[in-house]
C-alpha cells in the first residue's frame, strides 16, 4: 500500500474548518484539475455535520450521529459528541477498513489520493481527551499515513488582547497533546476588522512578538464593574504569555479561502510540515526537483512582505498611520 498525505483539520467551533475542507477539495480537483499534485478525499468524523459542501468520501455519519445518542442515552449534544469520537475509536477497524479500500480503488489516473480529516469543533478532543490522539496513532500506524495538524482559529481573537491569549494558549496545548508536525491558520482574515481595528500590526498576531506589548495595553482586561477581579487577572494573563512564550512554538499563516494565492502559501507550508513535497517527485522531472531544492534552500520572505496584501486589502492600520503623518 502506498504511502498517503493527509490533514487533520482541528479547531473550535465556527473557525471555518468545514469551509476550509470544502475549499482545499475544490481547489485541487476542480480548479487546477489538468495539473494537480494530488486528487483529495475528505474523512467526515464530525457526526453532527449532516450537511456538508463537499464531496465526502468517508462519512462517520454511516456509523454514528449525535442525534442517536441523544436520543437512546438521553446525553446532550457535548456528551453525545463525545461519545461518538470515543465510539469511532473502539471500532476503529470500520474506518481503517474504508481508508484503505479508498486508497486501493483511487484510479491510476488520477493524482496520487490525499486525504483531508474534517473533525469535529469540541475543543477539549484536542488538548487534553485522548481519543482524537489514539485514533491518529492508529491511522498513521494502520494505512502508513503522513499528516499534519492543521489548526483553524477564527482572526475574531485577534480583536481582544484577553482572547488572543486564549487563542495561543489553545494553539499550544494541541501542539503538544496532537504531537503531530502543526501549522496554525488565522481564518476568515478578510474579516479580521469586522469587530474593530486591531490594537497592532498584523504581523505582531501571525508572527506572536513580545507578549508583554499586551499587558501595556490600555484596554487590557479592562473591567469598570470589577476593578479588583480585572487586576487580578491581569497577572494571571501575564503569567500565560510567559508560558507561550517559554515555549516558542506558537505562529500563524493567515488565510482567505476565497484567494486562491492564499491557498496556495498556506498548503505549501503544510507540504513541507507533513513531507508531501518530498513524496511524490516523479522520476527525471527536473521542474519538481528544482522545486523542491529552492524550497529546501530558499530564502524566506521579510516578515513584513508576508503579510503586505493582508494589511493592504484588510486593515487600515496603514492608512491610519499615514493620516497622522499628514
Amino acid at each position: 500500500m502506498p504511502v498517503v498525505f493527509g490533514q487533520i483539520v482541528v479547531g473550535p467551533p465556527g473557525s471555518g474548518k468545514t469551509t476550509y475542507c470544502a475549499a482545499i477539495q475544490d481547489y485541487y480537483n476542480k480548479c487546477i484539475a489538468d495539473g494537480s499534485s494530488r486528487h483529495v478525499y475528505i474523512v467526515n468524523l464530525d457526526a453532527a455535520n449532516i450537511d456538508m459542501p463537499y464531496e465526502c468520501a468517508i462519512d462517520l455519519v454511516d456509523l454514528i450521529t449525535v442525534d442517536d445518542v441523544c436520543d437512546n442515552l438521553n446525553l446532550g449534544p457535548n456528551g453525545a459528541l463525545m461519545y461518538c469520537i470515543e465510539y469511532i475509536e473502539n471500532n476503529i477497524d470500520w474506518l481503517l477498513k474504508r481508508l484503505r479500500s479508498l486508497v486501493d480503488k483511487h484510479s491510476s489516473s488520477l493524482p496520487p489520493p490525499y486525504i483531508l480529516f474534517d473533525c469535529p469543533g469540541q475543543i477539549e478532543l484536542y488538548t487534553h481527551h485522548g481519543s482524537i490522539h489514539h485514533i491518529i496513532e492508529k491511522l498513521v500506524k494502520g494505512v502508513d499515513l503522513r499528516l499534519c495538524c492543521v489548526t483553524l482559529i477564527d482572526s475574531y481573537y485577534c480583536s481582544n488582547s484577553s482572547n488572543f491569549i486564549s487563542a495561543l494558549l489553545t494553539s499550544l496545548s494541541m501542539m503538544l497533546h496532537l504531537e503531530l508536525p502543526h501549522v496554525n491558520i488565522l481564518s476568515k482574515i478578510d474579516l479580521i476588522e469586522r469587530y474593530g481595528s486591531l490594537e497592532y500590526n498584523i504581523d505582531f498576531y501571525t508572527e506572536v512578538l513580545d507578549l508583554s506589548y499586551l499587558m501595556k495595553n490600555k484596554n487590557f482586561n479592562k473591567d469598570k464593574f470589577q476593578p479588583k477581579l480585572a487586576k487580578k487577572f491581569r497577572n494571571f494573563n501575564k503569567a500565560l504569555c510567559e508560558v507561550i512564550q517559554d515555549y516558542s512554538l506558537v505562529s500563524y499563516i493567515p488565510l482567505n479561502v476565497q484567494d486562491r494565492l492564499s491557498i496556495e502559501k498556506v498548503n505549501n507550508t503544510i507540504d513541507k510540515a507533513n513531507g508531501f513535497i518530498f513524496g511524490h517527485l516523479k522520476n527525471d522531472d527536473l521542474s519538481q526537483r528544482t522545486n523542491l531544492m529552492s524550497n529546501a534552500f530558499g530564502v524566506e520572505q521579510f516578515e513584513y512582505a508576508k503579510t503586505a496584501k493582508i494589511r493592504e486589502n484588510y486593515t487600515f492600520a496603514d492608512d491610519e498611520e499615514g493620516e497622522l503623518e499628514d
